[in-house]
């Protein structure tokens, strides 16, 4: 494996307002010449883990990036800005590590038309979002000619600033402000951005999640189903929030009928095999 962590900042300085530095922490499988492999082009995956907008989780970002290395993926774990940094620096940070896959494709074996984005509650948030605002102004602002990914994977996402099911201190967290209007709310609420150009979807959640809602994994599924865009939906009925990978290396303790949640996994590689 090889394994490197890039500032964005020092890559796109205009990224470092405030004293901030969002780092990247790129794994990348060896390249087996012995099998024939050594330029193969690999499928990239780019992690965001959870923490409300407030903080990024350990349990979600290099847990999981492990899990999906060892099936050949790029795998990129960015760790964003979090509050008092406001929209649309996160967005903006997403564009970037785009931009570094993009510009690095050669050296790093990158297909870059096989992109997901993964994300883990408020990380599941910005990973809805960015699938669906890439090309917004405030992003094309920075990055012109910012890119698109061909996927996502949504882990007890927050999706929805609606007030009866958000998760109000993520938008309170992203948006700086402890209320805002119906407007406000459309314009961040994943569900209500879903266009015919939104990608193939895999979203998970457990019935029992006391953090996140499942109606937030809901509403986008139906939003996707609207649009008839391809998606899967897994919703476990136990388990509490934040279950990352569903086992001891990232949870205290997980109980037995908690633990059929660890399938989240399996489905999720088989979704992204039948789309790249």
């Amino acid at each position: 494996m090889i394994c490197e962590k890039i500032s964005l900042k020092s890559q796109f300085p205009f990224l470092g307002e405030n004293g901030n530095d969002p780092v990247v922490s790129v794994y990348l499988p060896e390249p087996m010449y012995e099998m024939g492999w050594g330029e193969k082009k690999r499928p990239c995956l780019v992690i965001c883990p959870g923490g409300g907008y407030g903080m990024v989780s350990q349990r979600e970002a290099e847990p999981i990036a492990l899990h999906f290395l060892q099936d050949g993926y790029n795998v990129f774990v960015l760790n964003y800005s979090v509050a008092p940094r406001r929209f649309p620096t996160q967005l903006r940070e997403v564009a970037a590590l785009m931009e570094l896959i993009h510009s690095r494709a050669q050296q790093w074996h990158c297909d870059t038309e096989h992109v997901a984005i993964m994300g883990f509650s408020a990380g599941g948030h910005l990973a809805a979002h960015y699938s669906n605002s890439y090309d917004i102004p405030e992003v094309r602002a920075v990055f012109p000619d910012s890119k698109p990914v061909q996927a996502s994977i949504l882990c007890y996402p927050v999706i929805s600033a609606d007030p009866e099911i958000a998760h109000r201190g993520s938008f309170c967290n992203l948006l700086g402000m402890d209320s805002f209007c119906p407007e406000t709310a459309a314009k961040y609420s994943c569900e209500k951005l879903v266009s015919d150009r939104t990608p193939p979807a895999f979203l998970w959640h457990t019935a029992a999640d006391g953090g996140v809602p499942v109606a937030n994994s809901l509403v986008y599924a139906q939003a996707l189903a609207e649009r008839k865009i391809p998606f899967a939906l897994r919703v476990y009925p136990y388990g509490h929030h934040g279950l990352a990978t569903v086992d001891l290396l990232t949870n205290h303790a997980i109980a037995p009928e908690v633990s059929q949640a660890t399938a989240w996994l399996q489905d999720a590689r088989v979704f992204l095999q039948n789309l790249f």
